[in-house]
């Protein structure tokens, strides 16, 4: 049985979404910004599309733009905010926890002249609300913090952190690349300027992204070209990407959240019954349904995740984006988790697609190897 549980780093994109992409490939296919029919067939697929994606946020279509991806959307978040705010202020307040493209954006607006303040989390990973009040200075431009942690799961309480924000009159900017049709996000009801989305984390293509942009958020743009995104990105949307990260999100359902939530707990549940010595990272409530992260003690973590392999099961130690580095996660470090339990983690990650079969298989396959890898370990 081949088992994919690293749905967090990427997911298979689902057969509807493709199909509905094809004739953008070769019927389709004209330039949106085009005068001709060819064109105007373009643009209206990239208005519908648009229309579907900031429905979902219950925004105006106007405040979508299109990108290549959450990393791009994090960079032209941050950094277009920071430019267009810097001769008010250069302070930015961000987490220890936050995904490489906000905190590296960070770190080179850093050499720019801007001061940038990492909060400190607790255990379960979760931001102190007044550690983040009482960092506000008059500097302070910009909040970014992450919606749901894409290592742990922590969901954090952005409904909150936006009204500090919005108190002191400042802007604030979440990553929701992981938690995007999994939690709600309502912009009218929510304080939030700045929202980083991704397609082929909910099953949409890879290459396609996109930032909502509050009516009236100060932002500098980072590319030059032509028009495009309301002048805000410049260069030809990619269409069929497009049309597949909104067929994506239609095919979205709170029943595929339900599921994924039972699964969740199934899996947690069936590692710490059948395998002493386990901890499950980040917490059990108010964590996305599709995360488990958990330290095996005593093992290496890419020790496990390559026998877990040679059984077809893939999964992850840590993050994606940092998975082939050898230092101990930072989000897990953050935690107060000591480096050699850290070392021990594994990330899976479900779908929508993920059965029961399927975790049932993963439970039975991880304790031998578990057991294998702690009789020839050092650290025990």
């Amino acid at each position: 049985m081949k088992v994919y549980l690293d749905n967090g780093a990427t997911t298979m994109t689902d057969p509807q979404v493709s199909d509905t992409m094809a004739k953008y490939f070769t019927e389709v296919y004209g330039n949106a910004s085009s005068l001709h029919s060819f064109g105007k067939s373009a643009k209206e697929a990239l208005d519908i599309s648009r229309r579907i994606i900031a429905d979902s946020f219950n925004a105006d279509s106007r405040e979508i733009i299109f990108t290549s991806g959450g990393t791009e959307s994090d960079n032209l978040a941050i950094k277009g905010v920071a430019r267009a705010l810097k001769d008010k202020g250069n302070h930015i307040i961000t987490s220890k926890i936050e995904h490489p493209a906000v905190l590296n954006s960070c770190k080179s607006l850093e050499k720019e002249g801007f001061r940038i303040t990492y909060l400190d989390v607790d255990e379960n990973a979760f931001i102190d609300l007044n550690q983040l009040k009482e960092s506000i200075t008059a500097e302070t431009i910009l909040v970014t913090l992450m919606h749901a942690n894409n290592e742990v799961g922590t969901i954090q309480p952005i409904r909150r952190i936006g009204q500090i924000c919005k108190d002191n009159n400042i802007i604030f900017h979440t990553d929701a690349v992981q938690s995007y049709t999994k939690v709600d996000i309502d912009t009218k009801k929510i304080p939030v300027d700045l929202i980083s989305i991704s397609s082929h984390k909910i099953h949409g293509p890879k290459g396609v992204g996109a930032l909502y942009i509050k009516k009236g958020t100060p932002l500098t743009k980072l590319s030059d070209g032509g028009s495009h995104e309301f002048d805000v990105r410049a260069g030809t949307e990619n269409i069929s990407g497009i049309v597949g990260f909104a067929k994506s999100v239609d095919l979205s359902t709170p029943e595929h959240i339900k599921l994924q939530n039972r699964l969740k707990d199934q899996l947690i549940d069936g590692i710490q019954r059948s395998i002493p010595d386990t901890v499950l990272n980040g917490p059990r409530d108010n964590r996305l349904c599709s995360n488990i992260n958990i330290s095996f003690r005593y093992i290496e973590g890419e020790s496990l995740l390559m026998h877990l392999d040679m059984k077809e099961i893939a999964v992850s130690t840590g993050s994606a984006c940092s998975s082939k580095k050898l230092e101990p996660s930072h989000v897990l470090l953050a935690m107060g988790i000591r480096p050699e339990h850290a070392h021990g983690s594994i990330r899976f990650t479900i779908s929508r697609f993920t059965t029961k079969e399927e975790i049932d298989y993963t439970i039975d396959t991880l304790k031998p190897i578990v057991e294998k890898l702690r009789a020839i370990s050092p650290l025990k």
